[in-house]
């Protein structure tokens, strides 16, 4: 296969990376290539296992995989700036998803081969040259990972990528034989996993290594998502055809009960790892590497080479974590008057490299279906307010304008650190006045009596001014008390697993039926995530500190008997907009169902009246296409080409 040889193990001219033993953390140290004998050394096996880490990078926080995983479902659609990478997956008339259009549907393909192939030469060598069992165990971790992301997005994929099933490959091959989806669960993903679990350490030998918690909550994953394409209740087709019968004999039953026992077993040993008290805490910047983060692509503003990316701007591409831009609007549009009747406009929040602001790039916006349905208790659950920048506040003396005030909403003076323009989270019993247009505020924004802050009601959110997604936005520590650096990557770790998710996979196993344990049925261990979320720290709308505690009055709230609608919904709150819930749809066969239409008003400054948008989601958008280059570049004739392809792409 083309993007299967020797030259593409980690991306090779990308960044190779190496361990050093006497460290906490990996060493990077520049490479251009490997070589077919590199990996017969112990400098070579260490140095390809540290590059499946650093490959994480190019998946997790780039822009448009993340565009691939919640544009076009219930938690985002494209907004005023979009492109056509962005408008095609909203599958909302705006385009058609194809092999050949990027949007995301591509990255993974391109990444997860590569380190494919770099695990199967770790786990091939790394006997010859004395690796301890535990770092052979991240290697088969790494490949049982991979495989498992390949499949949920592509259906059956490739186990031979030219040197025999799950063999290191060095040679160049343009031809290629796609498995099963069963063949790759139970031939790949499942005995790499378990060995994984078998043989990694309960503590990470160095900070974000694997361990057995993090194979576990993998391998439980795939067991879950396993059981429901055996059961496949809606229909979905999948490719290449296969029946959907277990290769050893096994039902769906079992698969959902061996993901609840897994994931409980981890709740009951959670090792190092844990929930934090409160959300708040949980995204707050410069915590990161908290103990719920169970494994992310690591980034710093410590060391540019340690980053992977500049630390002075962002190239939108590479190692960038820039994923959180997207959801981020052009609040820098927003003006407060030099005169008291509103007037001689001046740019009274400036972009700034902090974590309620940030780069805006109005790629993708929330649906106000969000707002109305899935963070309908804005009260109690403090998820909402650690979700979502609602207030943006003047910070002009940072750029360098020494103006002591300026004039706002009602001819009334504004204040650095002023709320500017607020969202908010309900409609007043004052009706708001809004302009016609831009009007004052430059972006539409209204006016309440009383109040010298412009505001727009969520109920009134558009594709161009919207609430920013605040819990995976800008940290950094090197402002200087300026604006600092907002055009660089993200230099915080991009989660992808938490240790919250074992509530869910075990919830959501026994709803389909799972045996479960005294104190662990499904509305317990989605109650246990509740309470959390009713615990307050700090309020961030009101910018004071809030202890407040409202956990009796979540888990009352929760209904009795749980079905996957409600835990669906539950999974939004607690991981809107960290990029994954695609997936979450796809495995649960709702995608349609809870995505198929949206309300949101126009790109029109001061429209703030939504209107309906219908999607078009067919059964065979449940599968992403195979990408285009990856079609070209093999030696085969037309027909086996399309066979290749997934149904709907050709």
């Amino acid at each position: 296969m083309k993007r299967m040889n020797l030259k593409s193990i980690m991306g090779t001219a990308l960044l190779t990376l190496f361990l050093v033993a006497c460290s906490d953390i990996l060493d990077e140290q520049p490479r251009s290539i490997f070589e077919p004998g590199f990996f017969k050394t112990s400098q070579g096996v260490n140095g390809g296992l540290t590059s499946l880490y650093a490959n994480l990078r190019y998946i997790y926080g780039n822009a448009y995989y993340y565009n691939s995983g919640i544009t076009g479902t219930d938690e985002a659609t494209y907004a005023q700036s979009a492109d056509g990478n962005f408008k095609v997956m909203d599958i909302s008339g705006q385009g058609n998803i194809t092999s050949s259009a990027t949007g995301g549907t591509g990255t993974l393909w391109d990444n997860m081969f590569p380190a494919i192939n770099t695990a199967s030469g770790i786990i091939e060598n790394a006997t010859a040259v004395g690796l301890d069992a535990s770092l052979i165990a991240e290697a088969l971790f790494f490949r049982g990972f991979s495989y498992f992301m390949l499949v949920q997005t592509y259906g059956g994929v490739p186990l031979d990528l030219g040197a025999g099933e799950l063999k290191f490959n060095t040679a160049p091959v343009r031809t290629s034989v796609r498995n099963t989806v069963p063949e790759v669960y139970t031939k790949g993903i499942f005995p790499d996993l378990l060995q994984a679990v078998k043989d990694l350490p309960e503590t990470s030998r160095l900070t974000g290594t694997a361990t057995k918690n993090v194979a576990r909550l993998f391998l439980a994953k795939a067991y879950l998502t396993y059981g429901w394409w055996l059961q496949n209740p809606n229909n979905i087709p999948t490719y290449p055809a296969a029946d959907r019968k277990d290769p050893d004999g096994k039902d769906a039953s079992w698969y959902f009960q061996q993901a609840y026992d897994i994931a409980t077993t981890a709740i009951d040993n959670p090792g190092p790892y844990g929930l934090m008290d409160t959300f708040y805490e949980l995204h707050k910047g410069g915590n990161e590497r908290n103990k719920e983060m169970m494994l992310y692509a690591d980034h710093t503003e410590a060391s540019e080479k340690y980053n992977g990316a500049s630390l002075t701007y962002g190239s939108g591409g590479g190692a960038d974590n820039f994923a959180c831009w997207m959801m981020t609007w052009n609040y820098t549009e927003i003006r407060s008057g030099r005169n008291p009747d509103g007037s001689g406009g001046a740019a009274s929040v400036l972009r700034e490299a902090s974590q309620d602001l940030g780069r805006p790039w109005t790629r993708m916006a929330p649906t106000l279906n969000v707002f109305q349905n899935t963070f309908a208790d804005k009260e109690n659950d403090s998820r909402f307010d650690a979700t979502f920048t609602m207030v943006y506040r003047g910070n002009w003396p940072k750029g360098g304008d020494k103006t002591e005030f300026y004039y706002g909403a009602n001819g009334m003076k504004v204040y650095p650190g002023d709320p500017i323009l607020s969202f908010l989270p309900v409609d007043p019993s004052t009706p708001i006045t809004y302009p016609s247009g831009p009007g004052n505020s430059n972006v539409g924004a209204g006016t309440l009596p009383g109040r010298a802050d412009y505001v727009i009601a969520v109920s009134g959110l558009s594709r161009v001014v919207y609430p920013g997604t605040w819990k995976l936005s800008t940290y950094r520590t090197d402002n200087a008390g300026g604006l600092g650096q907002p055009n660089a990557g993200i230099t915080r770790p991009f989660n992808i697993a938490k240790f919250s998710e074992f509530y869910f996979v075990a919830a959501e196993a026994a709803i389909k039926g799972a045996t479960t344990k005294p104190g662990k049925n499904a509305r317990e261990l989605i109650n246990v995530i509740r309470a959390r979320a009713g615990k307050w720290s700090f309020d961030r709308y009101n910018n004071v500190v809030k202890t407040t505690d409202n956990s009796e009055a979540m888990k009352a709230a929760t209904p009795a008997n749980i079905d996957i609608n409600y835990l669906l919904a539950e999974m939004s709150r607690e991981y809107y907009g960290e990029g994954f819930r695609w997936f979450d749809l796809v495995r649960t066969q709702k995608w349609n169902e809870l995505a198929s239409s949206y309300k949101i008003a126009s790109s029109a400054k001061g429209d703030h009246t939504p209107v309906v948008v219908n999607r078009n989601i067919q059964p065979y958008h449940y599968l992403r296409p195979i990408p285009q280059g990856q079609i070209d570049g093999m030696e085969m004739t037309d027909d086996e080409k399309d066979a290749y392809q997934n149904p709907g792409y050709n």
